[in-house]
């Protein structure tokens, strides 16, 4: 790092980066920040659910702009990452909700038929067999769904990490000029 001295003292002019992030981008972040110029503060902690990364970077850095540049690329292929995984679940779960509601509605119909006056019997059967369909099946289709979103998920996911990693390569070059 580059070291300044004013009278007589020496001192490094660090810029300070606080992140919090979730823990399966926590290793990404540590190892690939530092291709920007970030060095990993040692007061970096890990809360139970969430990790915060403290980096410090010299402020007199070399190619600092085209790094800064660079580490907005990186940053916006992580928030993509982020949204792919949240991707693979988030239709499945919406269905399988969907499937548990209407079937508690068939059941409240089932249990309103038979506490009618007088009771009806077979419309009470009638509407109980959709209802337990509709709370059995929402596992197994939430099960298939993300199957399906996985695979069809993952190839883009390697694309971007791939493309995150690209640019970390370019981030390398430039540190090390």
């Amino acid at each position: 790092m580059n070291r300044i001295e004013k009278e007589g003292h020496h001192f490094i002019g660090y810029e300070y980066k606080e992140i919090s992030t979730a823990s399966p981008m926590f290793s990404l972040l540590v190892d690939c920040y530092g291709y920007f110029g970030w060095d990993v503060d040692e007061n970096t902690r890990h809360a139970h659910t969430d990790h915060f990364i403290k980096l410090k970077r010299d402020r007199r850095i070399i190619n600092k702009a085209e790094l800064t540049r660079l580490q907005r690329k990186f940053e916006a292929g992580v928030a993509d990452l982020v949204e792919l995984e949240k991707a693979k679940t988030t239709k499945a779960t919406i269905v399988a909700l969907t499937l548990g509601i209407v079937g508690t509605a068939f059941m409240a119909g089932s249990v309103f038929a038979v506490t009618a006056e007088p009771p009806r019997i077979f419309l009470s059967i009638l509407l109980a067999i959709p209802a337990f369909i509709g709370w059995i099946s929402p596992y197994f289709v939430f099960k298939k769904m993300k199957a399906i979103q996985i695979e069809a998920l993952n190839p883009v996911i390697e694309e971007t990490y791939d493309a995150i990693y690209s640019v970390c390569e370019k981030g390398a070059k430039l540190l090390h000029k």
